[in-house]
């Protein structure tokens, strides 16, 4: 999914840490999605092989022991990028009006996080195709965005138990939310792997309402 201006800023209704401030968090949040920029930037330029940890902390202008209090590995700084999108799909899918049904809801959170819409938007998933590409050849960034869709799995069956009052480890919930966030990744994948405009009928955002629409006959029902 794309990074977006949630990237840089704490999780929406997320609580500061113990013993820090909220704007001690924002700059904690700034920092690394700072990082996490600079490691799409020189990943692009040089590739993943060729590019350090320590040359992304140069690049990004923090010291490498700062750059490791944020990221274990020099893969997972982009994990930022990938997961903010995710976020805002949950959000916007939490967001949706009451009454629609749940594969509605669904694409309604997805149009709001895959569409263009806005020059940063558009930048954002052209960043994402460009890490998707690279990570065909690389295992470890291929296994960040799979984390990013795994915890994107986990916040839609959240966002799924509040609209329904369903318990959130039921087996017919998380069915639904995997389902989906299926649906969603790849959407995105089968967008990133072709030239297509972000805004065409064959774009992120209609890959994945589409996607989600052949979902009817999922257990939305049960739910």
């Amino acid at each position: 999914m794309p990074v977006t201006a949630a990237a840089s800023s704490p999780a929406s209704g997320a609580a500061p840490a113990a013993g820090h401030s909220p704007l001690t968090e924002r700059r904690k949040a700034e920092t690394r999605a700072e990082i996490a920029r600079t490691a799409a930037v020189l990943f692009a330029e040089s590739g993943v092989r060729d590019t350090r940890a320590e040359d992304i902390a140069r690049a990004a202008g923090v010291a490498p022991r700062t750059f490791y209090r944020y990221f274990a590995t020099k893969e997972e700084a982009v994990a930022p990028l990938f997961a903010a999108g995710a976020q805002q799909w949950a959000e916007a899918t939490r967001q949706a009006p009451a009454g629609l049904p749940l594969p509605e809801a669904l694409q309604h959170g997805a149009r709001d996080a895959l569409s263009p819409d806005d020059p940063a938007n558009a930048e954002s998933l052209e960043w994402v195709r460009s890490l998707l590409r690279l990570a065909d050849g690389n295992p470890a960034l291929r296994s960040v965005w799979n984390d990013a869709h795994h915890a994107a799995e986990k916040a839609v069956a959240a966002v799924l138990a509040e609209r329904t009052g369903a318990d959130p480890h039921a087996l017919p919930l998380r069915l639904a939310a995997g389902a989906a966030a299926a649906a969603v990744r790849i959407a995105v994948e089968t967008w990133a792997a072709g030239d297509e405009p972000a805004d065409g009928p064959e774009g992120p955002a209609a890959l994945a309402v589409r996607g989600i629409d052949t979902l009817r006959n999922s257990p939305w029902s049960s739910l």
